[in-house]
């Protein structure tokens, strides 16, 4: 499969994320850019990326994303306490869809994180979430 330069799979897995694989992850200075190449796994019954599966990949970007770049992983991780998702176009089978995380206002107990999902380059969905810093136990 085409994987664009600078994208490697995503360590960090997970047991609802796992029926996707592959995912990939590009760590740039502001975020971690997640994407997959669109396959049926990650569809609906009209053949276009299901809104779960764009929905479940949309929190992952933001809260990895805030994770590596804004806390102190080794001490802080969050939890989403809010996630909203605008669907404004879809990602046919074959597609590589990219979930890019922006920073609306990152702060030490509450985040607010934007992120945008485009199918080869085209818009086809925004997300918003607010997340809770806490401390890591165990």
């Amino acid at each position: 499969m085409d994987v664009p330069e600078g994208f490697e799979p995503f360590s960090r897995k997970s047991p609802v994320t796992e029926p996707w694989e592959p995912i990939y992850a590009k760590r740039t200075a502001e975020a971690v850019v997640l994407a997959v190449r669109l396959a049926q796994a990650h569809t609906n019954t009209r053949g276009v990326a299901h809104g779960g599966f764009i929905s479940a990949l949309a929190d992952q970007a933001m809260g990895s994303s805030l994770v590596v770049t804004k806390l102190n992983p080794e001490e802080q991780t969050a939890i989403t306490i809010n996630l909203s998702v605008d669907f404004v176009g879809s990602a046919k089978i074959g597609q590589w869809v990219e979930f890019t995380t922006t920073f609306i206002k990152p702060g030490s107990t509450l985040c607010f994180t934007q992120c945008f999902v485009t199918a080869d380059g085209v818009p086809c969905a925004r997300a918003n979430a607010t997340f809770r810093v806490v401390e890591r136990t165990g």
